[in-house]
């Protein structure tokens, strides 16, 4: 009598129970890794605060060459 309920009862957990936990975890792991962290944030400021830095650095040495070498763009 308890093989008659055994494998009912295994089949609807490999069939039924087995994929939605599956689904669930990767699902909730998916979410979490999708946030953005602390130490990212960090580097993104950073990394942010230095294309600042290069994008005043090359207008600063375009307006050098603007007066040095009128035709400087031309030649590219």
């Amino acid at each position: 009598m308890s093989d008659l309920f055994l494998v009912p009862l295994l089949f609807t957990i490999v069939i039924v129970v087995l994929p939605i936990w599956i689904i669930a975890h990767y699902a909730t792991r998916w979410r979490t890794s999708k946030a953005i962290t602390s130490a990212d944030e960090a580097l993104l400021a950073d990394l942010w605060e230095t294309a600042r830095k290069m994008e005043g650095r090359i207008r600063n040495l375009e307006r050098i060459l603007d007066e040095e070498a009128p035709d400087w763009r031309e030649r590219l």
